[in-house]
This record gives C-alpha cells, structure tokens and sequence, in this order.
C-alpha cells in the first residue's frame, strides 16, 4: 500500500503544476474561530475554502480578510481591527498593496502598517524580526522562506492529585516552524518540537483506555501523540516525546490541489467532529481537493495508520489504511451540505480498488467481501442573521434496518451525531460569541473486529476521544478586546464504562465480538459514569503570536464503579509563542 502512495505521487509530480500555491495553516482551534467568525458575520460562504473542511491554506485567509475589508456592510470594532491585522501580518507575504486598502462603495478601509505588511517596527539585529510574524524571513522571485521558534512553558499548581504534591512544570515545549514557497509553485511547512509534560489525573486515567502503558516498561502517554517515553525516565508519571508534522502542496491543473504531509485532518463545524477530528497523533496522508467554482468542493484523503493494539514493542508497528471522501455543496450563500464516507482496511498488497476517487467505497468493500469497516455520514450548517450558525453531524457505522425499525436496542445500531449552534456577537455585545453542542454515539460505533479495522490511529480514536457509547453537552463563550481573550467551557458528559472487563461499548479498541450483548444495548450502558468540566482560561498577546495565559480547570468525576470517582482542579500560569492551544477536554 505504501509503494501504491510513492507512485501515486510521483506520477501528480509529473503533471503540469498551474499556478502559486500557499502552504497550509496548522490546525489550530482559537485561529479557526477568528476565521469563521468573519465567515457567519458576512452572511455568505467564503469565495476560497470551504469551511467544514479543516486546516485551510494561507492565501484563502487573506481572500477572506480581503472581502472583509471591502464590505462596507461589516461593521468593525476595534478587535475585529485588530484580528484583522493579526491574520494579515500572519500571512503577510500574500498581501501584495504595500497601502493595504480596500476601496468599498466610496468607502476607504485601511490596515495601518508601520512600512509593508507585515514589516516589524525595530528589526533585532538588522536582521531578525523584519517582520512581526517571523524570527527569520527571506524573500526572493524564486524563494520565500519563514522560519519562526515555538515555545510553549506552563506551571500548575494541581493541589487534587496526591501522585503531585508540589508544583511542578507542567508543560515544557521547544521547537521550529518553517513554512514558504518554491518557484511560487510548491507550497511547504514543518513543525519540530521536543516536548516533556506532566498531565492531570485525568489524562493519566485515559491513558489507561487507549494508550495502555505498561507500567514496567518506558513508554509513556501522550494525547494527540505518537510514540512517548515516560518522564522522568522509568517510573516518571510524565511524558516526553518528539512532535514533527510537516507537508507540502501544488495545484494540479487549476482546480485541483495536491498536499502531501504527516499532520491532521479536520472534518466539521463543531468543537468536536463525529466524523474526522485532530484527536489522534498526526498520521501520512495524501489529499487532494478539487473545487468545481466556489459552491463545490470534494475532498479524497487517503492515510496510512498505526495499529499498535497488540504491538509487543519490537520491530516496525503494523500498518492500517482509511481512504475518505467529503463533498461538500454550498446551496445558495446560507447553507452548506457534505457527503462524507470513509473506508479502514489492513492489506499486505495494494487494494487498488479503494484508490478510486469517485466510487463508492462501500460497494467496493462490499464486492470484496465485507471485510473492512465501512463509515458514511452527512454534515450541514446554515448561516443565518450573520449572528448565527447552526451546524450538525451524523455518522453511520452500520445498522439493520429491521432490527433500526423494531428498536430492540440491537448492537448493530452503530450511529453518532452531533447538534450545535453559534452565536456571534451575542445580545449585541461586541466580540462576545456563545456556543453549544451536543454529541452523541451508540455503543460499539467506530469500533470492528480488531485494531487493524477499528477508526483508531495509534490506538486514539479519529472522531470523538470518549470514542463510543457516551453523550456530551458542551458550552463555549469567548470574549475578546484586542490583545486579551477570555474563554469558558462548561462540558457535561456521561458514558458506559466498562472497569470489569466486560465490552458495553466505549472502548473503541476492543473487538466488538466480544460485546456485552446482541440486543438491548442503550447510551451508558455498563458503569454509568459523569463528567463535569470547568475550564476558564485567560490569554494577553504579548506580541504577535506570543500569549501569556492563566487558566482554572475543575473536572468532577462520579460513576456507579466507586473507583473511578475522584476530582481534579488545578490553577496555571504559563507562555506560548507560535504553539497552538489544545482543550484536553475528556
């Protein structure tokens, strides 16, 4: 299967490359809501991405903000000012006016710079820092080059945790971003950072689900992540590991872009995804993106996993494959619907049928004999009073219609779904947006009969990380005023637990041959378990893309297993510069 990747790449290599290409965004959860925000504000679908479909490229950014600027219909305050400038001086070299301004209807919108966009006001050395968005820049008719440190140092005081009597570093990060072009055809980016962290009780608790540490051996847990090693070295509760992600990207022909890379997906609208999320480590992929004018776009994503359920840790991890579609249709400039279907499969030969871009992968998996795990799901949104966004989900996994029909609660019933809306600039209050959702899925959902099949990647789930049988309801206000940000989440969850042995249906991992029973089955089912989360997180941008944070979580646990209840609640304080924000929210 890998070789079939290489040649499939080589021969897109020998096609004529159209036109200039800018490198992808890193997925990045508080950066994306700065985007869609401007998208629900204009009341219309952005001209150069669609937005269920995560990360986007840098150029269509700057198109955004473009339109943004030339729409005297859109009322600025100073913060939209301010992000405004933030997304441009982030992208600065895809601004071409050194003015910056948009004329609209009579109407002179400027962005003010010190000299170009972008163009820092007191150079370090002469040479570091021309511009505000990078430590190192090079610009020239063939080359263009960012290079950029990233950082990411926190303390916490976890006074919940007897395993952590003192106050330790809770999070220790060092690392490079480089991004830029080639020729103006061939679009590149690379992240590298070495990491060590110390995690709350509560992921440490997860761990014991999907990353099954051995406590006599050295590995450690890492949500997002690959391969770790317990920190400090041996019986050290925390984690240290390598994080590299990286990619690169063309135009085939004028309408169809080509990335290739190792990093993540993103399907959806939501805080979470049902259908593909940034969940689980990065992963090989190669993906391209055909738009059909600017109300279609279809996405083939073709990936190469990690099974690691029962690796004995020796020798090369065994490998397992997905292949998804997403189509996406804006109808009209308010609503937006997606198609989506996914394929997971181990082979040890080239499964040429599952290469197709345009068959239905469940008619091939079905002509081949059923044996892979076949998904299919449906996603919309609709944009309305460019206040609101309504959005939602559904994730089919497999199902009988008899047994669907006659609600005999049936372990085939294997859906999930998802219902939220947003709220921009809530009750007129400037920069205040709300959010709500809810997710749901049935026992078994995602999960098959080994971990060579089951929607996992280095044994995390690649949709939601409370994996299966569970129902969640999440809260989310941010409030901004220029450089400050304030977030709140209030997150409810319950879900089936099964500390006994026994299979009812979240642990996604576990073969569901083995399940609890064939019919019956209902959401939280085994060892009823809540979870309250409190996360309230304040962040000051120092300069550009480097943020001092201080943050409060309060998690309270309680299940019919007395065990697993207990609660954690710690107080941290901490710096980012050019590191993303990740909510382990669980």
């Amino acid at each position: 299967m890998k070789h079939a990747y290489y040649a499939f790449l080589f021969a897109i290599l020998f096609t004529r490359v159209a036109q200039a290409q800018s490198p992808y965004l890193p997925y990045n959860a508080d950066y994306h809501h700065l985007i869609d925000r401007m998208e629900i504000r204009q009341g219309r679908w952005s001209e150069g991405f669609h937005s269920s479909t995560k990360p986007y490229n840098r150029q269509s950014v700057i198109q955004l903000t473009d339109s943004v600027l030339a729409n005297p219909d859109y009322a600025l305050s100073s913060t939209d000012r301010f992000n405004l400038a933030y997304l441009r001086n982030d992208s600065w070299e895809w601004i071409n006016e050194r003015t910056d301004s948009v004329k609209a209807g009579g109407i002179i919108r400027h962005m003010e710079y010190a000299g170009a966009p972008g163009e820092g006001r007191r150079p370090f050395l002469g040479i570091f820092y021309k511009k505000k968005a990078d430590f190192y820049s090079l610009q020239t008719p063939e080359f263009d080059l960012h290079v950029s440190p990233v950082i990411n140092l926190s303390f916490d005081l976890d006074g919940s945790d007897p395993a952590r009597s003192r106050s330790q570093t809770y999070a220790n990060t060092r690392g490079v971003e480089v991004r830029g072009t080639i020729g103006k055809k061939l679009g590149f980016y690379t992240y590298f950072a070495d990491n060590q962290v110390f995690y709350p009780k509560y992921v440490r608790e997860y761990a014991t689900l999907y990353g099954k540490p051995d406590p006599n051996d050295g590995n450690g847990f890492a949500p997002g992540e690959g391969f770790t090693k317990r920190f400090p070295a041996g019986g050290g509760i925390g984690a240290d590991f390598i994080s590299a992600r990286g990619s690169f990207t063309f135009n085939m022909l004028k309408i169809i872009n080509v990335q290739f890379g190792h990093d993540r997906n993103f399907i959806g609208n939501g805080f979470r995804s049902m259908l593909l999320s940034d969940n689980a480590s990065p992963y090989l992929f190669l993906k391209l993106t055909t738009r059909l004018g600017k109300n279609i776009q279809y996405m083939n994503l073709f990936t190469e996993l990690q099974n690691v359920e029962n690796f004995a840790g020796e020798g090369l991890i065994p490998n397992k494959y997905a292949t998804m579609h997403h189509l996406s249709v804006n109808i009209g400039p308010h609503v937006n619907i997606g198609v989506f279907e996914s394929i997971v499969f181990s082979r040890d030969r080239l499964e040429i049928g599952y290469l197709n871009p345009l068959i239905l992968y469940r008619f091939v998996e079905s002509y081949r004999g059923s044996a892979d795990n076949s998904l299919a799901g449906l996603d919309a949104k609709v944009n309305f009073l460019k206040r609101f966004e309504a959005y939602g989900q559904f994730m089919l996994d497999e199902f009988i219609l008899s047994n669907l029909v006659s609600g005999n609660g049936s372990w085939t019933n294997k859906f999930a779904a998802q219902l939220g809306l947003k709220y921009i600039d809530a009750f007129d209050v400037e920069n205040l947006d709300l959010q709500g959702e809810v997710n749901v899925a049935r026992p078994y959902t995602y999960a098959h009969v080994s971990g060579a099949t089951n929607y996992t990647h280095y044994n995390q789930p690649l949709a939601h990380p409370l994996g299966a049988n569970f129902v969640e309801g999440v809260g989310i206000a941010r409030y901004q005023r220029d450089k400050l940000s304030l977030t709140g989440i209030f997150r409810v969850a319950k879900y089936g637990a099964d500390p006994d042995g026994r299979n009812y249906g979240s642990n996604i991992t576990k073969n569901y041959i083995g399940r609890f029973r064939d019919e019956g089955n209902f959401i939280g089912q085994g060892r009823t378990t809540i979870t309250t989360f409190i996360d309230g997180r304040a962040s000051y941008m120092i300069r550009h893309n480097l943020f001092l944070e201080g943050r409060y979580m309060y998690r309270l646990q309680s299940s019919q297993f007395k065990p697993l209840e207990y609660t954690n609640n710690f107080a941290s304080v901490g710096i980012r510069w050019n590191y993303a924000y990740r909510n382990l929210i669980f």
